[in-house]
């Protein structure tokens, strides 16, 4: 019966070039009716499902997939029968041959119809009702055969459709890419192709038995299909202790890891625990027979880049353990660039490997176990007493504080993982992550130059195939990472772009393309209407994921999920939480009323992306004044503890500590949850401290100078400026003063000659006119007279930054004015926190000053000539 069922399979394949199973090959009957999956990589991409139905597998095309959302009606194509032994091939089947290209295995498990439904009846009639107990595939699906209008059609098109049910996910877009790994090998659709990887494991003509071990007995197919659907909801129910059964089994070489699904809030509600997200590399760690291993998420033996950790694992009992090989900085707190530099220096030896998963131990799979028992085993199973080894706690409860509590500690995040969920390879709903600040990995297409200046990335993710540009990432370089970066970018270069799609960047001067091979884990402030990452900032190369496997990640939506609400008395600007928000900070914020620390968040929030051209990138001091301006300030330049993970950090040479950095808006909006009123950055060029990027000479009138005559001074530093072949553009400081800045292009100039350049030019204007101005500090020589600050321009000097609020009554701002309004009668104090957020969007003064950047070196040369 089957043979004859199987002619028209064979006829269509020539087997002495193929290595697809012939129809003759026997398979054993099997207890219960199986399914499989295949991911086809043909003429075009499709997924072939095959139910096996008396000694044969019924097979469609489905050609977009299957879908977990009920609204989803799947096109699937109803081909020849296939052989049982087919649901054992995973590899490449050749061009020429029929259905020529890559076939990967990606889901299998068993079938059975729904309970009461007549198979025999459904198959005639063209409607099957069944119930999948799959890896992947889950609960009540329906195939319904539809009507082809077209006369001789030799297609009979069905629908696959979703049963709504509690696997059901409306909106799911997510199963597919989630899950682009084979089931039974690990492996990506490119690796099959290439021959990569070991090959799969075989699940039709090995001895297979459902994991139901209430399935010994062959019931009808109605009492089956009980069966599978009670099998398919297994693992929502955490089994008893006393029913608990060891499932023996031989410890594989890989298992692809559980992934989170992202989350903008940790779940609440009972059930769940919260453990600390690190930012670090995920591993899996082998122990068998007192030799251990290390491998990537992807299944690399990356065992050689850290043998302290495998020579201490290997004193483990054989096992599985998921973790996470982590670098620590001095203050205890994990570090991605510190875990890139020891793999680039080749000294792991301070690494650490934090366990918080058991997936198998002495012979026993634990997979199926639910995790509450998973990490009891692995916490009795690690040494107490090993630095290099350390289990990885959890909370209960509290994921909204958990949350706030790593964020106010420097953390990645947190992960959520329900209690009585088993194991399972792939992003599921059962794991999620929720972050302190958005972060993704993506692919690097090309960079920007400026001369010989490097400026940014060229990112993108892939989507269907194509890599899709995402934006330009343009901070959080430094020389450092700019050197180790360049010669990886030049040894991929390609003459055209590797972006398709809808919003390809195109090429031009200074833009140069590379191979999309290089992966780059970045954080960013979210996305724009068209899909880009905003406000990007670079962390690092990633080496242990693949670029064909970045692909689009988002947090789900908040009504997606169930969220911790924030407590009473707080808000969320952001997303950023702010404690005590009507704490004020000014007791008049320029219209009568006190201004609050949820003013000064909403404020940064409103002017935030026109102050990040002027902060972005650069060391950045803050005056922070948490009682009001009328309490205890501080000064504070350095991160460290108590710093939220919105604010990044740069070293700088010739000091240890870290500074501050302001690369987001929600950053800054963090600052202001910090009761950070002032905010002074450096004068350097973005991401390069050691460059000069800007001068700035602060006009600061003794008190009984007239504002008019502080006009006066601005005006008369941009002629002089002018006629050196510099721009300057004028700011109000906040106070009783005016700043002119002048941006210049980067050169070779240092800091000690950018000095001395603004030194001289103040000289000679006070030496012109001593009556009005000086050079000296001396308050006691001041009288009547502007001091011409020249000291800004130092390396480690600020200047506050264009925008930044002011510790001052009245809440007063910096705020860029252009000469037309630098005038006798301008008054500067009716710039402040309540009336800048309107009139930002209106702010040009400085429209042309990323165009107008000069060479100082000419303009020292013209100086010098003036004599």
């Amino acid at each position: 019966m089957a043979a004859r069922k199987l002619a028209a399979y064979d006829a269509k394949r020539d087997f002495k070039v193929t290595s697809e199973p012939t129809g003759a090959v026997q398979v054993a009957a099997s207890e219960r009716a199986r399914f499989v999956i295949q991911k086809h990589d043909a003429t075009r991409l499709h997924y072939d499902l095959r139910l096996e139905h008396e000694g044969v597998f019924l097979s469609w095309a489905v050609t977009r997939g299957p879908s977990r959302d009920p609204h989803d009606k799947r096109l699937a194509v109803h081909v020849e029968d296939h052989p049982l032994a087919y649901g054992d091939f995973e590899g490449t089947i050749p061009k020429g041959q029929y259905g020529g290209g890559t076939v990967m295995l990606w889901d299998r498990g068993w079938w059975a119809p729904e309970p009461g439904f007549d198979l025999e009846k459904g198959l005639k009639k063209g409607e099957i009702k069944l119930v999948f107990a799959g890896e992947r595939m889950k609960g009540g699906y329906v195939l319904v055969r539809i009507h082809n209008d077209k006369k001789g059609g030799k297609r009979e098109n069905w629908l696959l459709i979703k049963h709504r049910d509690e696997f059901a996910i409306d909106g799911d877009t997510d199963f597919l890419n989630d899950t682009a790994f084979s089931i039974a090998s690990g492996r990506k659709m490119e690796d099959i192709a290439a021959g990569k990887g070991k090959a799969a494991k075989p699940f039709m003509t090995a001895k297979t038995t459902p994991p139901d071990a209430t399935w010994n007995s062959k019931p009808s197919p109605e009492a089956s299909g009980e069966k599978a659907a009670k099998e398919a909801k297994a693992p929502k129910r955490k089994p008893a202790a006393t029913k608990a059964r060891k499932v023996e089994a031989k410890m594989p070489d890989f298992v692809p890891p559980q992934l989170c699904k992202l989350v903008d809030r940790p779940p609440g509600g009972e059930g769940w625990v919260h453990e600390i997200k690190f930012d670090g590399y995920r591993m899996q760690l082998r122990v068998e027979g007192g030799k251990a291993a290390l491998r990537t998420r992807t299944g690399l033996d990356w065992s050689d880049r850290f043998p302290r950790l495998v020579a201490d694992a290997a004193e483990l009992p054989d096992a599985m353990i998921d973790g996470e090989v982590v670098a620590l900085d001095e203050a205890g707190s994990p570090s991605f660039a510190g875990l890139q530099a020891a793999l680039a220096e080749e000294d792991t030896s301070d690494l650490i490997f934090f366990a918080f998963d058991l997936l198998h131990a002495q012979g026993e799979d634990l997979t199926d176990q639910p995790l509450e028992d998973r990490k009891t085993q692995l916490k009795a199973l690690l040494p107490k007493d090993d630095e290099r080894l350390r289990y990885v706690e959890h909370f209960k409860s509290g994921g909204e504080a958990v949350l706030q509590s790593a964020c106010r500690m420097s953390l990645e995040g947190v992960v959520s993982k329900k209690l009585d969920a088993p194991y399972r390879s792939g992003k599921g709903a059962t794991w999620t992550k929720a972050k302190c600040r958005a972060g993704h990995e993506v692919v690097i297409g090309g960079w920007t130059t400026t001369g010989d200046a490097f400026r940014s990335l060229i990112v993108g993710v892939y989507r269907d195939g194509d890599l899709v540009h995402v934006g330009r990432v343009g901070t959080g370089y430094g020389r450092d990472k700019v050197a180790k970066l360049l010669p990886k970018l030049k040894a991929h270069v390609r003459k055209t772009s590797p972006f398709k799609g809808k919003g390809a960047p195109k090429g031009g001067a200074g833009v140069h393309w590379v191979d999309p091979v290089l992966v780059a884990e970045i954080e960013f402030a979210g996305f724009t209407g068209e899909g880009a990452v905003r406000q990007a900032s670079f962390k690092g190369l990633r080496e242990d994921k693949p670029a064909k496997a970045v692909e689009a990640e988002a947090p789900a939506p908040a009504e997606a999920v169930e969220l911790a609400q924030p407590k009473a008395g707080k808000a969320i600007v952001k997303g950023v939480t702010l404690s005590n928000p009507d704490k004020a900070l000014w007791p008049d914020a320029g219209d009568g009323t006190p201004g609050t620390k949820l003013d000064l968040a909403r404020y940064y929030e409103a002017v935030g992306d026109w102050m990040l051209e002027h902060i972005r990138g650069r060391p950045c001091s803050v005056i922070r004044t948490p009682d009001g301006i009328g309490g205890e300030s501080f000064f504070q330049r350095h991160s460290g503890k108590g710093v939220s993970a919105l604010i990044d950090e740069v070293t700088v040479s010739g000091d240890h500590k870290p500074y501050l950095v302001f690369n987001t808006v929600e950053a800054l909006v963090a600052a202001g949850q910090w009761g950070a009123t002032e905010l002074h950055p450096w004068n350097c060029r973005e991401g390069e401290p050691e460059v000069p990027g800007r001068l700035v000479f602060d006009l600061d009138p003794g008190p009984d100078v007239s504002f008019d005559a502080v006009v006066e001074g601005a005006r008369e530093i941009r002629d002089r400026l002018e006629a050196l072949g510099l721009v300057g553009f004028c700011k109000t400081t906040g106070g009783k003063g005016l700043h002119v800045v002048t941006p210049l292009k980067g050169s070779k100039v240092d800091w000690d000659a950018a000095k001395a350049f603004a030194r001289e030019v103040c000289a000679r204007m006070a030496a012109d006119s001593p009556d009005q101005y000086l050079i000296t500090m001396a308050k006691k020589d001041r009288g009547g007279r502007i001091f011409l600050d020249y000291l800004r321009n130092d390396r480690m000097s600020t200047a506050v930054a264009p925008l930044s609020p002011r510790a001052r009554p009245g809440a007063p701002v910096s705020w860029p004015v252009a000469w037309t309004q630098v005038r006798k009668g301008l008054d500067p104090s009716r710039f402040n926190i309540r009336m800048a957020p309107r009139m930002v969007k209106e702010l040009d003064a400085w429209e042309a000053y990323a165009e107008s950047e000069r060479d100082l070196a000419g303009a020292i040369r013209k100086l010098g000539k003036m004599g």
